[in-house]
């Protein structure tokens, strides 16, 4: 690989001062730029106040850009060649589709090779990949990075390019030691398992590692005991690469600040915070720059970061990210807001219940919650649906309509989603 690990603090801190001034230099080759930068001097970017000077790029101001403006303006023309577009992986708003030249590819690889090291996989394991093999890089640059650290691979996809049921057959057939995609999907896997009567707790899947979308303590238990594998989530965008991994602590993702300069600072004011508090994650690539020109980049990520002094490893060079906060959805329902992550939390702590839905109806003139639910084949419905009745109302202040689905209903449902899409407001 071309960029070792660091052996220090002091030598990432060396990086990071030679690397951020490469990263002003790419910027100001780049139309969009022009103007902006004029008065940051290169020779003083580790003073916080002069690197402050540069203005801080959120996703809004590139989509208010039309396309060619955006790859006239703000790309740069690569002499080492385009080798592909990465797909930006936001769920709203209008996806973005960036450049990435051969040199960008040759360091994104060094970032997410680094993952499978960092969770405790090596050469020899050999992984089922779920991740979608599309436009959107994670699953085929972490198949090839997987490749590039001696792993055997199974280059499946997710339910759109192999399905399902057959994903659970070549599990159990092909025996691999590991199993990576979105969390979302590994339930969803887990749940037709469970229907078909395959026991993945019982299989070869020893580490399952998950990326893009947020893994709750709940989630991560009912992961852990659906597949009887011990769960690892990593951590990257788009915009600059797989940046960190969870280790063996399980404190937070260890983030290659080798290869990212990473700000924590106030939403509001973009002033840094002190270590350990929330603030929004600021990234500047250091070395996947040749075609985007990315500089303090605002990911809408509400995160802490910290030093750790743990002495855990190589990776304990690096500081630790953990999320903050989850503001994706919610039901506003007769005065009471359902936060969709909160209630998926909620409905994964239950171990009688295999999968739901969750849709919001009008009917009568009244909002009306509907959960549908899939139990365990041991499982009394009239019980389960009577004490789920009664922690709602508990802890939600309101009484849903429960109805019991048939075993791998949601499972057929889900099936052409990603991210299985178990909130609809139908009002």
């Amino acid at each position: 690989m071309p960029l070792p690990l660091p052996a220090s603090r002091e030598e990432i801190r060396r990086i990071q001062s030679q690397r951020k001034r490469v990263a002003l230099a790419q910027a100001r080759r780049a139309p969009f730029y022009h103007g902006r930068l004029d008065d940051v001097d290169p020779d003083r970017l580790d003073d916080p106040d002069e690197w402050a000077k540069i203005p801080v790029l959120d996703k809004e101001v590139l989509r208010s850009l039309t396309d060619e403006q955006f790859y006239r303006s703000f790309c740069l023309h690569s002499e080492a060649g385009l080798a592909e577009y990465w797909r930006s992986g936001g769920a709203t708003g209008q996806p973005l589709f960036y450049p990435r030249s051969h040199e960008d590819l040759k360091y994104a690889m060094v970032s997410f090779a680094r993952i499978f090291e960092c969770v405790g996989l090596r050469a020899g394991d050999r992984v089922h990949d779920s991740f979608p093999l599309g436009i959107h890089p994670v699953g085929h640059m972490l198949a090839r990075a997987a490749q590039a650290q001696g792993i055997g691979v199974n280059w499946a996809g997710a339910g759109t390019t192999t399905p399902s049921q057959l994903q659970v057959d070549l599990i159990r057939r092909l025996a691999p030691t590991a199993w990576m995609g979105m969390s979302s999907y590994g339930l969803h896997l887990a749940n037709l398992a469970e229907s078909l009567g395959v026991g993945l707790a019982a299989g070869s899947v020893r580490t399952i590692v998950c990326s893009a979308e947020p893994l709750s303590d709940a989630k991560r238990e009912k992961l852990e005991r659906s597949w009887g594998a011990r769960v690892r989530d990593t951590f990257g965008m788009t915009e600059a690469g797989m940046m960190g991994a969870e280790d063996e602590t399980l404190s937070g993702f260890r983030v290659w600040t080798d290869m990212y300069f990473l700000e924590v600072v106030d939403p509001q004011t973009h002033e840094p915070v002190a270590q350990g508090e929330v603030g929004a994650l600021v990234v500047t690539p250091l070395w996947t720059n040749d075609c985007t020109p990315f500089l303090r980049w605002l990911s809408g990520d509400l995160v802490t970061m910290r030093e750790a002094d743990d002495g855990g490893g190589p990776y304990s060079v690096f500081p630790l990210v953990r999320h903050a906060h989850r503001t994706t959805g919610f039901f506003k329902v007769r005065g009471v807001n359902i936060n969709h992550p909160e209630f998926e939390d909620f409905m994964f702590r239950d171990a009688a219940i295999n999968d739901f839905k969750c849709e919001l109806l009008a009917a009568g003139g009244n909002d009306v919650v509907r959960v549908s639910i899939e139990i365990k084949r041991d499982a009394k419905p009239g019980d389960v649906v009577a004490a789920l009745e009664k922690r709602v109302k508990h802890t939600f202040e309101l009484t849903p309509e429960v109805v019991v689905l048939e075993a791998g209903t949601l499972a057929h449902e889900f099936e052409s989603s990603v991210k299985a899409p178990r909130f609809a407001d139908r009002r």
